[in-house]
């Protein structure tokens, strides 16, 4: 007969003790189908009004503003928007966490030629004109189509979980907004900082406007080039050169109707040669490539004169016998712009459509004689080629095209061909091809004195504005800003310092007027404060659209005679617009006065909103509109090439979300090294994705190991064992290394150390180890409780530092545990660690207890592979040193026995397995009986 105690043992190993182990239990899936939950989570946050509570929460507390670059309203958002937004709203986000009011007021963009061209197509479409449209019904349209993108960017951007004052953002085309730009506007007039004139701007003859710097981009293209020849009529230094041909070389042959002088180099030499019958002047420097160019390889030597015999010389245009502007001789004139790297050394001048050609003719009383249109017509009285274009028309300018049959015919074109590859500027909206063109335009001066009327920023230690002009006061308020990074600073100060006067007028329709009144006979503008006054007050009252339908007897008031004085109809710059946001949104919300913080927006914006909104700031207030400016990188797909529709490799981000959802997108964002261009791909999004997957992992962990937790259970952390101490330790180094990387908007890092912390630090190393403990022992157990005490710690500082980045997921992990109708993880601030007593021991120790770890680990993987063991718990191990006692290394490495020796080894233990926690001890007789533990845990249960 079998003994009761033989019984009761065999019992004891058959039986399965899974229902008497404490695994973790939680509702929260693994699988966080985003796409499906998110829209929810949105939903409740605008239930509850988590923006305005949380304005109410921080109100008086230190204040973070974040002031928004205005997207363009026009189109769906692309993935340049999308990774914008996310990286100000985990910014703002932050700030909120360390407990700041961080508001965030969005914006749009909502005039200029975008929003006009797309309505203008409308009508082309109808075969309707749009100039005879009235121009109130036009820019009703214009605002009813900013209006609509507004609001589905909107929706698009809130989608993202980019939290802000959706309800009140601002928009260029509100009315207190026009009313403030042309507010900053008449601030310059009054300050004398601005003037008119006709010099050469950048023209669109597309879209029939001047476009600012910001607007140009270079495309690559193959131009006609053409060399020709100007008969010297007078050379009074040598005037055996009569009869010669100066030769002028140049890629845009539409300028020769309008020449009216030849440029030199006063310090060259040039040769004065026989090629092919004609006697001609090159610089001798570049006479082998005009002989390849006129496909000649001899010549006759005739002299090699100094550029400075042509000082007094004239010539004289190729067309002289259609006579008028065309017969006056044009003047030899020595400019220092003139190079040797290509052409002839000597340069044809057309002061209507060149900087250098109108600066050096106007420095010798020649004027422009805008010749070509707005559309790139030769206006129709020219005696050359009148009526005719346009001048950008790749087949009128042509080696067969008019201009160069012209010239052929008239004897003076030497060469010609269409096959010059280089760089040309071309419009960022139409994409065509742009020219210099003087036109009389409004500029803001760089390096005009500020008048005494201008604003100072005395008392704030910037340059005061007195005295000082618009580009000096500009670099100083440069040097005194935050840049991140550092080296946007280089990149800003350089354009502004060669940046030309600010051209602020537009020939559009849709946008805010330059409400300015000249005078008929002066051409002066009226600067009147009383007037300007009540130029505001109209466009507070009715928007810009007072301007066009103004009755300016009413305006001008009793001291001005309308008779007198002529409105202006060209319409600001958009950029002057945008400039001005600071104004009509942080100045107007947050007091007088008040500036940004910070910045943030892609680094083509140097020359774009950073530039205008330090400008127009520093032209009505001294100083910069911003302490801190952050610049990113563009969104490039996968391969590193600019995303392109051609090229079928744009990566949308609202298809990224419906079909991952937007907190993978924003890990991708706060993965990126965003200060410089980024790839985003099939294969960046999966990174993202694992990345979150573990980070995810590690909650649902945390809320299942916490499951029941309740106060009474925490051990203070002096009373804590060694290892929790150390992963509390561990904590507080990732709390101030978090801090640090917010505060320095490095969120590429903070995402780093989180996730590196989720992983290493806890999932591979404290869960790893402590599993054992929450399993197996006993709920009062004072280890298994030390071990969910700081597990709760964990959980309120992980599930914080993660919101900014991750809001949706925070909120859904925050909701599993403390479910609450009204509340939100958004509502909490950075975390307040348990005080860690003064034991550096604990770090120290540890540390090498996971190096040891590692060893250990890599020692035992051959013996698995063999099947020696199946598991570290089948294993005994020595090792050289023994930082902490043997049990605790055993239990710390997960094996069945540590002793020491003299170096890493490991075999197959001989102790048996307990039925229950499955370690293999000494006091288990045989495999599957308890251990004493175990048996006690069972007994009590």
């Amino acid at each position: 007969m079998t003994d009761a105690s033989d019984n009761a043992a065999a019992a004891s190993a058959n039986r399965d003790w899974r229902d008497t182990v404490f695994l973790p239990k939680t509702d929260f899936p693994m699988k966080a189908g985003l796409a499906q939950k998110e829209p929810a989570i949105l939903e409740r946050w605008a239930r509850i009004g988590v923006y305005d509570r949380l304005r109410e929460q921080r109100a008086g507390r230190e204040r973070f503003i974040l002031h928004d670059g205005p997207p363009y309203a026009n189109g769906d958002i692309h993935m340049g928007h999308a990774m914008n937004k996310v990286l100000k709203d985990i910014i703002v986000r932050s700030q909120t966490l360390m407990g700041k009011d961080a508001p965030y007021v969005p914006g749009w963009d909502c005039h200029g030629l975008p929003i006009e061209w797309k309505v203008e197509e409308a009508y082309r479409a109808k075969k309707q004109d749009k100039d005879s449209v009235p121009v109130d019904q036009f820019r009703a349209e214009c605002r009813a189509y900013a209006a609509k993108w507004v609001d589905v960017q909107r929706a698009e951007f809130e989608r993202l979980g980019v939290m802000g004052d959706w309800a009140d953002p601002y928009l260029t085309m509100n009315y207190d907004a026009e009313a403030t730009i042309v507010g900053e506007l008449l601030k310059f007039a009054e300050s004398g900082q601005l003037y008119r004139g006709a010099k050469p701007v950048m023209w669109s003859p597309v879209e029939k406007t001047a476009l600012a710097e910001a607007e140009v981009e270079y495309e690559d293209v193959v131009s006609t080039q053409i060399d020709v020849g100007f008969e010297v009529l007078d050379c009074p230094e040598w005037p055996a050169l009569k009869g010669a041909q100066a030769v002028i070389w140049t890629t845009t042959p539409w300028t020769i109707p309008v020449n009216q002088a030849i440029a030199y180099g006063s310090a060259f030499d040039y040769l004065v040669v026989t090629v092919a019958g004609r006697r001609v002047i090159v610089a001798e420097p570049l006479l082998p490539a005009y002989l390849k160019r006129v496909g000649e390889k001899k010549f006759d030597f005739e002299a090699l004169i100094k550029g400075t015999i042509f000082e007094g010389a004239t010539v004289r245009h190729p067309m002289h016998a259609l006579g008028g502007f065309f017969a006056k001789p044009r003047p030899m004139l020595a400019g220092d712009f003139v190079t040797t790297d290509a052409g002839t050394g000597l340069v044809h001048m057309s002061p209507d459509h060149g900087e250098d050609d109108f600066l050096l003719c106007k420095s010798h009383g020649i004027d422009p004689v805008f010749a070509v249109d707005g559309g790139g017509f030769y206006r129709p009285d020219w005696p050359w080629l009148g009526g005719q274009g346009s001048v950008i028309n790749k087949k009128f300018v042509a080696s067969d095209g008019p201009i160069c049959n012209d010239l052929r015919e008239a004897g003076g074109l030497i060469a010609a061909s269409d096959d010059f590859a280089h760089s040309y500027p071309h419009s960022w909206r139409s994409k065509a091809k742009l020219i210099q063109r003087a036109t009389p335009q409004w500029f803001i001066p760089m390096d005009r004195e500020i008048s005494d009327g201008a604003p100072s920023a005395e008392g704030r230690g910037e340059v005061v504005g007195n005295g000082a002009s618009l580009r000096e006061v500009a670099l100083d308020a440069i040097a005194r800003t935050r840049w991140v990074p550092a080296r946007a600073e280089n990149r800003i100060t350089a354009m502004v310092q060669g940046r030309p006067d600010w051209v602020i007028s537009r020939q559009r329709a849709w946008g805010v007027p330059i409400a300015l009144y000249v005078h008929r006979q002066s051409g002066e503008y009226l600067n009147d404060p009383a007037v300007n006054a009540r130029i505001v007050d109209a466009f507070r009252s009715g928007g810009a659209d007072a301007w066009f339908t103004a009755d300016h007897t009413t305006l001008l008031g009793p001291d001005h005679d309308l008779a007198d004085y002529e409105p202006v109809n060209d319409i600001l710059d958009v950029w002057f617009d945008s400039g001005s946001t600071h104004a009509f949104t942080v100045e107007a919300r947050y007091g007088e006065g008040v500036r940004a913080d910070l910045y943030v927006e892609g680094s083509d914006q140097h020359r774009g909103w950073f530039q205008s909104s330090l400008l127009e700031s520093c032209g009505t207030r001294g100083r910069a509109p911003y302490d801190a400016v952050l610049t990113h990188g563009f969104a490039l797909d996968g391969q590193g090439r600019k995303m392109s529709k051609s090229l079928g490799n744009v990566v949308d981000p609202l298809k990224v979300i419906g079909e991952s959802g937007a907190d993978i997108l924003r890990m991708w964002v706060a993965s990126t090294d965003y200060f410089d261009d980024v790839r985003i791909g099939k294969e960046v999004l999966g990174t993202a994705s694992d990345a979150y997957r573990k980070l995810r992992n590690t909650f649902r962990y945390l809320l299942g190991a916490l499951d029941g937790f309740d106060k009474a259970e925490v051990v203070p952390v002096a009373a804590l064992p060694e290892l929790e101490r150390y992963i509390v330790h561990r904590l507080g180094m990732l709390d101030a290394e978090l801090r640090e990387a917010a505060t320095g908007f490095e969120f590429n890092r903070y995402l780093r150390l989180l996730t590196d912390f989720a992983q290493d630090d806890l999932s591979a190393f404290f869960f790893d180890i402590r599993k054992d403990s929450l399993y197996c022992d006993a709920s009062s157990d004072p280890r298994r409780r030390a071990y969910r005490s700081v597990l709760d710690t964990l959980f309120h500082a992980l599930v914080r530092y993660a919101a900014p980045v991750i809001p949706f997921t925070a909120e859904e992990v925050w909701q599993t545990r403390f479910p609450s109708e009204d509340g939100s993880v958004h509502f909490l601030e950075w975390p307040e660690l348990p005080a860690m007593p003064g034991d550096a021991v604990v770090g120290t120790n540890w540390r090498d207890v996971r190096g040891l770890r590692e060893q250990v680990t890599e020692a035992i993987e051959p013996l698995r592979r063999e099947k020696t063991v199946r598991s570290s718990l089948e294993a005994e191990v020595t090792v050289p040193d023994l930082p902490l006692s043997a049990d605790a290394l055993a239990e710390a490495f997960i094996v069945a026995k540590v002793t020491k020796g003299e170096d890493i080894d490991v075999t197959r233990t001989g102790y048996h397995k307990c039925g229950r926690c499955w370690r293999h001890l000494p006091e288990v007789s045989d495999d599957g009986d308890l251990c004493g533990r175990c048996e006690k845990v069972v007994s009590h249960a």
